[in-house]
Parts: C-alpha cells; sequence; structure tokens
C-alpha cells in the first residue's frame, strides 16, 4: 500500500514550537481566515455562532447587533471560546486554533472603540449595499483578546513537533 504521509504514522512528536514561532502560526492563521465559530452561553445553554471577524494581534474583533442572542449572552456572561479552522482535505491539512477569553462590547465612543473599529473591513459591506464609502458606518463591535490559544496543526509533525501547541498570554500582555 502506498502511503502519502509516513510522518503522520506512529506516536506524535511531542517537542513545543518556541514562542515567536508559535505566534507568527497563528497569526498566519488569523491573517488568512474571516470566518470563525463564536460559542457564548446564555439562559438557553451554548450558543455556536459563525461570524466574519478581524484581527489585531492575537485580539478578534467582530461585528453583530447590539441585541442579537450572541451580544445578549455575552452581556450575561463575556467568557467565550472562538474556533478558526482552515479547509481539511485529510490530517495532513488539519489546522485550526481555538482562542479562549473574555469579551468586550463596545459601542462608538467607548474607550478603545476606535482603535479596534480600524481594523474591521466595512467598505465591501458598502460597495456590495451600495452605499457611500464617505459615509462608514458605526455599530456595536466584539473585542476578544485571547488568553489562551491551542494551535493545531498535523504538518507540524513532519518538523518534529507536537500537532497541538499551546499559547498563553502573560500577565503583561505578552504571548507565553
Amino acid at each position: 500500500m502506498v502511503v502519502t504521509n509516513p510522518w503522520l504514522a506512529g506516536p506524535a512528536p511531542t517537542a513545543r514550537l518556541d514562542r515567536e514561532r508559535l505566534g507568527e502560526r497563528i497569526l498566519n492563521l488569523l491573517s488568512t481566515h474571516n470566518v470563525c465559530v463564536l460559542a457564548t452561553s446564555g439562559p438557553d445553554g451554548p450558543l455556536a455562532t459563525p461570524v466574519r471577524f478581524f484581527h489585531l494581534g492575537f485580539t478578534v474583533v467582530f461585528t453583530a447587533s447590539g441585541t442579537s442572542p450572541k451580544m445578549r449572552n455575552l452581556r450575561a456572561d463575556p467568557r467565550v471560546s472562538i474556533g478558526v479552522v482552515a479547509p481539511l482535505v485529510g490530517q495532513a491539512s488539519s489546522r485550526g486554533a481555538q482562542l479562549f477569553g473574555t469579551a468586550q462590547i463596545l459601542e462608538p465612543g467607548d474607550v478603545g472603540f476606535d482603535r479596534y473599529w480600524s481594523v474591521v473591513r466595512w467598505q465591501s459591506d458598502h460597495v456590495e449595499r451600495s452605499r457611500d464609502l464617505d459615509d462608514p458606518p458605526l455599530g456595536t463591535i466584539g473585542v476578544v483578546p485571547a488568553d489562551r490559544i491551542v494551535y493545531t496543526e498535523h504538518w507540524l509533525r513532519r518538523e518534529g513537533y507536537a500537532p497541538r501547541q499551546f499559547w498563553r498570554r502573560e500577565s503583561d500582555g505578552e504571548a507565553v
């Protein structure tokens, strides 16, 4: 039998990437994808919502109606999990991340709103709706600075690294 990826056979390596290389891989994933699944918890139980996202470093930003179920859930319990996954062809292509953090809901005029709003790419939505690009929309945004990230990439096995890697934010904001 022909084996296409013999490096996937046998036990997975356990070596860890250094902080800088892991951070680069995570940022590459966040920079090359724009849809995530945002998991919140509410009175009716868990809610997993696909949303378009943007990022500023290891912080995920998304737009939403301030009265949507996900935003209502975030106001009651801001703890979230976010899943970002690359298209899967087979185990060799398995790549994704689970981000865990505490969401902030920001409205225009709130401290920090302008900083995070600047990464939102609203222009294509305006063009699609025949709206004037000189009149940017301003609305509610969700901001989730990742406290920890579980990154999975099976291609790492080929290089002798564990396919599952763990990133944590230090108390001063730096990744560890």
